[in-house]
């Protein structure tokens, strides 16, 4: 006290005076930073935030432009369209201060989206040595958008953007697919190329599309909504679904009613045996080294009164696989996806000082059972420490049960309707871009009638949200992984090929890049990256920038009958088609009903003839129809026959 009375007469007066105060300066949205490109040949739209009804000046080079701030604060400003040229400064005047961004550069943009596939990096991709050591291209930028999940649209990015040059220390960060394609039209197009890598693993395309969009689809609405809800108020929400978890452990396991007391902090479980590693079946207990079902798991977090006040969230790791966890007796989320780590978030009220009670329900056990791997597990301070759990965990082995799922929260990823798009991409909504690169859809496998209506609604979104209607669109077909058929049969992964390669060519200005021959059976993330991305990179030529082309390499054109033979007819080939390794082709199946079989095959110029296939009942075709197919026919650029279903015309 005696401090604040000797700062005198004249400083008090002056805090007493509230209009007196700075207001805050300008600043431009956070995807704007130093080292951004920005969209040649096209008006640059600019936003950013500044004082409630502020007057700012944006200035980019020798364009500027003045606007006024809403009542809230947002503007938004647009420049003249620009060639190709930098670097300039951009910055924003407003209330006597001034932010300015340097080194910035118009060029053509691209934004790159997906998941584990497109953000696969580039220093753990095929001869990444070659792209480590290559010289720094000051011309050739990107930046990485940070995972953020969030149920309601986002004006900006949480952070400011980290765009980087591209160089030797920096590069292998970078997606290696969008890499691989930035990089091949650099050097064809000779202009500056920024690309923004929006992307997160095992996310599903639902995450990625607006809930304005997925609302127009009947059976998502309901999901739409929650997630609304969750935005509003996610306590609520969290308990809700807390209730509906519930009502499906009634429905499917009758001893749940007399169980409810085991969430409970005063539930005494001094009777539970302890458990000495996190996986149950690997316990070393004979009875759960091979239990799958329920299984009650209870830990204890001790707490101080400043570690209470502090406390940010629960943090569990991976679990096996559908859990559900109370906090003394409270709610506080459940897992559905046995890979993803677990984070939830702890209502305020819900800890106390001392000894604080976790309660999982678990379903699980083929993968393991209850808390999987070696992950740092406790509560999660405000300033990033972690107190962990305390002593052993105990537990309590529930009813036998396999073959069952609970149903995600429609909030929680990798399953979330919109949040990723919301978090993502709404924040980048109008920056210009010049194409768009989607590698996604191994999520979405099993449902390919689905995807494809979610592609269609996906590339309306995305080019509705950056206000370009013809934003060329490129997608990457899911490559080969899984175990090789012996014989002709279902495969949901080619179900979702036909999916995606329907919707591209439903779309005038979208393009797929076949990727079959570059998979790798053993591994879902393939490192043959380079070829991805020079093939989006051919695509781009012919579509985004008018090269002279193909916009693909061999698909099929029509299957007719001649004689006792079936002729597949092909376009888009390059010098002939030819099968590699053998004077035959492999892959083919003729189909009567749901009777597949393999036929030989072999290729003439642009076409491939099925020798004596033309039995009766058969009424269609299909290529490279599995999971995982040993395909070898290609044309004379090397690209591979793409994968179809076709009827017999």
């Amino acid at each position: 006290m005696a401090m604040w009375r000797g700062i005198g007469a004249v400083s008090l007066m002056a805090l007493a005076v509230p209009v007196m105060a700075q207001e805050p300066a300008p600043r431009l949205a956070r995807i704007f930073a130093d080292h951004a490109v920005l969209q040649r040949d096209r008006p640059i739209a600019l936003w950013g935030q500044a004082a409630p009804r502020a007057r700012v000046t944006v200035r980019l080079g020798d364009r500027a432009a003045a606007v006024k701030a809403d009542a809230s604060g947002k503007w938004r400003a647009s420049l003249p369209a620009m060639a190709a040229g930098g670097p300039y400064r951009l910055s924003v005047v407003g209330g006597g201060a001034t932010q300015t961004l340097n080194d910035i550069m118009v060029g053509d943009v691209f934004l790159c989206g997906g998941q584990s596939n497109m953000e696969f990096m580039v220093k753990a991709s095929t001869n990444a040595w070659g792209a480590l050591q290559t010289p720094a291209d000051d011309d050739l930028r990107y930046v990485t958008i940070p995972d953020t999940s969030s149920a309601t649209p986002l004006d900006d990015l949480e952070a400011p953007a980290k765009w980087q040059r591209v160089g030797p220390q920096t590069v292998g960060d970078a997606s290696a697919v969008c890499y691989y394609m930035a990089r091949s039209l650099r050097q064809s197009e000779k202009v500056p190329i920024g690309f923004i890598n929006s992307e997160w693993g095992g996310t599903r395309i639902e995450s990625w599309t607006s809930p304005a969009a997925l609302a127009t689809i009947p059976r998502l609405r309901e999901g739409v909504a929650a997630v609304a809800a969750y935005g509003r108020n996610r306590e609520a929400a969290v308990a809700q679904d807390g209730a509906r978890r519930d009502a499906w452990w009634q429905a499917h396991d009758p001893d749940t009613a007399r169980q409810a007391a085991f969430r409970d902090a005063a539930y005494d479980d001094g009777a539970w045996p302890t458990i000495a590693t996190s996986a149950w079946t690997q316990a070393g207990v004979p009875a759960l080294a091979a239990f799958e079902g329920a299984m009650w798991l209870r830990g204890t977090i001790e707490l101080t009164a400043a570690q209470v006040a502090a406390a940010k969230m629960l943090q569990l790791g991976p679990i096996d696989h559908f859990d559900d966890t109370w906090v003394n007796g409270r709610f506080v989320g459940g897992g559905s996806v046995d890979w993803a780590w677990r984070h939830y978030d702890v209502p305020a009220g819900a800890l106390r000082v001392g000894r604080n009670i976790v309660a999982i329900r678990v379903l699980g056990g083929a993968k393991g059972g209850g808390l999987t791997g070696a992950a740092p597990r406790g509560l999660e301070l405000a300033d990033g420490t972690l107190v962990p759990f305390s002593g052993p965990w105990r537990y309590l082995r529930g009813r036998a049960m396999t073959g069952e799922n609970i149903p995600a929260a429609p909030w929680d990823v990798p399953n979330s309707l919109g949040t990723l798009h919301n978090g993502m991409i709404a924040p980048l909504a109008d920056y210009g871009l010049k194409l768009a690169a989607w590698y996604q859809g191994e999520s979405n496998a099993g449902e390919a009638s689905d995807y494809r209506e979610l592609m269609t609604l996906l590339m309306a979104d995305w080019r509705r949200t950056f206000a370009a209607p013809t934003l060329p669109f490129f997608v990457v077909q899911l490559t080969s992984f899984g175990k090789p058929a012996t014989a002709a049969g279902a495969s949901d992964w080619a179900a979702l090929r036909e999916a995606q390669a329907q919707a591209v060519a439903r779309d005038a200005h979208a393009g797929l890049a076949v990727t079959i021959d570059v998979g790798d059976r053993f591994d879902i993330h393939p490192t043959q990256k380079t070829l991805v991305g020079e093939r989006l990179a051919r695509l781009a030529r012919v579509i985004a920038y008018g090269r002279p082309g193909l916009r693909s390499g061999p698909e099929v054109a029509a299957v007719t009958r001649s004689g006792a033979d079936l002729v597949v007819r092909y376009r888009n080939v390059t010098g002939g088609l030819h099968s590699y390794s053998a004077g035959h082709a492999i892959g083919f199946e003729t189909c009567a009903g749901d009777d597949c079989r393999y036929a030989p095959a072999e290729a003439r110029g642009d076409v491939v003839v099925l020798p004596g296939a033309n039995r009766a009942g058969v009424t269609r075709v299909r290529y490279a129809w599995a999971d995982a197919p040993f395909t070898n026919l290609f044309d004379g650029a090397d690209l591979p026959a793409a994968p179809f279903v076709r009827p017999v015309e």
